[in-house]
């Protein structure tokens, strides 16, 4: 079958090649809603499994060659106004289950929120995991990018992660084997993480909820928290802040449209309402170009941006 195609015949033609798929598929899904920044054009498909059975089973039936994009919360996702060719993955409610293990441990589902972990944790004693409350993500984005905030990243408490590849066979990684560095993993591309295994130390509950109400104010008294934002926008290059030198740069405040650079925090980019994805994306460019311009260091993004222009 083809899949290049027109307004909602992938969709038909996936219904058809998988007919015992339980998960939900529709046609020219608005991803807008998805993302915190709210703006963005449609994906072709947006599937989301009913488990990982079924994750598996649609990735063995559908061609290789199909694009497929995995989305969390969409708290660090720009999408572009052309909207997104092929398959937007959205693992749901058969994703986000949390459990308390013995020996100290937590697994959760990858559509699990990091906040939800980290309470979790705390409440079962569980100390290391509350840096999870500073981010504003999911599981499957913090295996993916080493999620870190507060003093402790992924890397520090992940046990293994399991996932499943396009061909739908299932994986267990250690966490040796993810090969963690900052922001990033070199696990292959290909895996869609559908759980972790994290281990912790022992805590008292009441001092590490202590801690985590702490990060929650620390994010409000310093972050666009309540905004139509995509979290950090540029990773920090080695030995220095992204945010100082966008700063430096003169960028807080700067806009392009209805997108504008925190004046809170410079690392943050705010839609006001009525930006499209490329005035956002335009924006952080031009933050880029001048901070290139007035100190030489090449700010490289964190937030993800996909689809088309």
């Amino acid at each position: 079958m083809g899949w290049r195609r027109g307004p909602g015949i992938l969709a038909a033609e996936l219904r058809a090649a998988i007919p015992a798929l339980r998960g939900s598929l529709e046609a020219d899904a608005p991803l807008a809603p998805l993302s915190w920044f709210r703006t963005g054009g449609p994906a072709e498909v947006l599937f989301t499994p009913a488990d990982e059975a079924d994750l598996a089973l649609f990735l063995a039936g559908c061609p290789r060659d199909l694009p497929i994009l995995v989305v969390g919360l969409g708290s660090n996702l720009l999408v572009r106004d052309g909207g997104v060719r092929g398959v937007v993955m959205r693992l749901g409610r058969g994703f986000a289950q949390v459990m308390v293990e013995p020996g100290l441990r937590v697994r959760a589902g990858a559509a699990a929120p990091d906040v939800k972990v980290a309470r979790a944790a705390a409440e079962a004693g569980i100390d290391g995991l509350a840096f999870l409350r500073g981010i504003p993500g999911t599981v499957g984005g913090a295996l993916r990018m080493n999620g870190g905030a507060y003093g402790g990243e992924t890397a520090d408490v992940l046990v293994e992660a399991r996932a499943v590849d396009r061909g739908g066979a299932q994986h267990v990684l250690s966490q040796a084997e993810m090969g963690f560095s900052y922001r990033h993993c070199d696990a292959p591309a290909n895996l869609i993480f559908t759980e972790a295994l994290f281990e912790g130390r022992p805590g008292d509950p009441a001092a590490i909820l202590a801690a985590m109400n702490a990060i929650t104010e620390a994010r409000g008294a310093t972050q666009p928290v309540n905004t139509r934002t995509g979290g950090s926008t540029f990773k920090n290059p080695p030995g220095r802040k992204a945010w100082q030198l966008v700063d430096a740069a003169g960028c807080r405040g700067l806009r392009v449209g209805d997108a504008q650079v925190s004046e809170l925090h410079c690392n943050f980019l705010i839609n006001h309402g009525g930006a499209s994805a490329a005035e956002i994306e335009a924006l952080g460019e031009e933050v880029r170009r001048r901070v290139r311009e007035t100190s030489g260091v090449e700010l490289e993004w964190e937030i993800k941006r996909v689809g088309e222009a």
